[in-house]
């Protein structure tokens, strides 16, 4: 194929759509619900993709009812389960509210029925509950901390556990003993179900000393309340073994290297060899993308790891650390890409996408952006500094002043970043 600009932006943006649309629950939910029991059936749920996955159960199961709360903007009409919208990444008070709720109607139930819980990511924000002594300030304080910081979602999620009274397992134990089947996408590295949503209904192994650890290592000086709480230590997570986790079960139905395996098929689909770089990926993103543009130069150049024309694929989450720069609009996705782009050099065979299957990449409505070979001089026509942006946080500036974003609107579901580089 004589790749244009015009063929490979469709190209990258065919293998991210496919990507997306390889984690539909939609799709993909129905094929892993259990048996339905002979008892009731309580939905309940959290994380961007909940309201949709809720709507999925009633498809196959009619009848059922519940709760689950998901991010404004992504509530999807559903029947017998009620949908409640609250904010993220900083939680509020109808996530708090839902949560508490949520809890209570776990309560009571016998061992004929069964709580089927969605959790996709987000959720650890949309299910604010926060443990006895502690306020939503609190936990608001504490989360905006984390998330400036640089913080892994690993790190992020074990402190928001042991700041929870319904995270890291406490949801499924106050269910028991009412049988526990948790329907999961995955948007974390390594797909830990103790990370996603900050695992309501999975043994936590993490400890309040290794909570407390992660605020020193970041310099995090929490609200009084909070240190206090994480320092008596007082009643901590179910650890594995605990026998009211005997009847939990999970499933992963989507995950990052299952939406990285269908773009790799989309890729061959256009003529290109892919390789899947990992699904796992962290780091500052920044640094991320200045290493992958590497890779990608590498194959344009030398043929390794794969002689052109290819695509270069990846997935996982980065980080942004703000620091004294607090004036700055994108995510970490438009930041990684900016920090590809101006690595790459304008490079004539090379152009990258890089978004965030969710839809929704970092303080903008965009799901991230498209690098041509261009990109940067035609910024620089325009009177942006790429280098300037990418130091002051602002990929948003540069890709949107030039045209290159990306906007799907909320995709209802989560596997973290999709990224792809193209090499002619």
């Amino acid at each position: 194929m004589d790749w244009t600009d015009a063929t490979a932006r469709a190209a990258l943006r065919a293998i991210f759509d496919a990507a997306v649309a390889a984690a539909d629950p939609r799709v993909v939910l129905a094929r892993h619900l259990p048996e339905r029991p002979p008892g009731r059936v309580i939905v309940v749920g959290a994380g961007k993709s909940a309201a949709v996955m809720a709507a999925a159960v009633e498809a196959v199961w009619p009848g059922v009812t519940g709760l689950v709360v998901t991010r404004y903007g992504h509530g999807y009409p559903t029947q017998g389960v009620e949908v409640v919208e609250a904010s993220h990444p900083v939680p509020d008070a109808a996530g708090q509210a839902a949560a508490a709720r949520m809890l209570a109607m776990v309560g009571g139930l016998t061992a004929d029925d069964l709580v089927l819980a969605l959790i996709s990511g987000g959720g650890s924000a949309l299910l604010a509950l926060p443990a006895p002594g502690l306020t939503l300030a609190d936990k608001q304080v504490v989360n905006r901390e984390l998330l400036a910081c640089g913080a892994t979602i690993h790190e992020m999620n074990c402190v928001r556990r042991h700041l929870s009274a319904i995270k890291g397992g406490r949801l499924a134990a106050a269910a028991f003993p009412a049988r526990v089947v948790t329907l999961a996408i995955s948007d974390v590295p390594g797909d830990d179900p103790t990370v996603i949503a900050s695992g309501p209904t999975v043994a936590d192994p993490s400890t309040f000393a290794e909570a407390r650890a992660i605020l020193s290592r970041y310099g995090i000086l929490p609200p009084v309340a909070v240190a206090a709480h994480l320092a008596a230590a007082v009643e901590e997570t179910p650890k594995p073994g605990d026998a009211r986790l005997a009847r939990a079960d999970y499933r992963m139905i989507a995950t990052p290297a299952m939406a990285l395996a269908a773009a790799a098929a989309e890729a061959r689909r256009h003529g290109l060899t892919p390789l899947i770089l990992g699904d796992a990926l962290e780091g500052e993103a920044a640094i991320v993308g200045k290493v992958l543009a590497g890779i990608a130069l590498s194959s344009a150049t030398h043929g390794h790891p794969l002689a052109a024309p290819c695509v270069l694929l990846s997935g996982g989450e980065t980080t942004v650390t703000l620091g004294d720069s607090q004036g700055g609009r994108g995510g970490r996705n438009g930041e990684c890409l900016l920090g590809a782009a101006v690595a790459l050099a304008g490079h004539p065979r090379i152009w990258a996408l890089m978004g965030d299957s969710d839809g929704i990449d970092g303080s903008e409505p965009n799901a991230g952006a498209i690098a041509t070979p261009d990109t940067l001089a035609r910024a620089r026509a325009a009177g942006i500094d790429p280098v300037d942006c990418l130091t002051g946080h602002d990929s948003f500036g540069v890709f949107g002043a030039v045209g290159d974003l990306i906007t799907t609107g909320p995709t209802l579901t989560n596997v973290n970043d999709i990224r792809a580089f193209l090499v002619s």
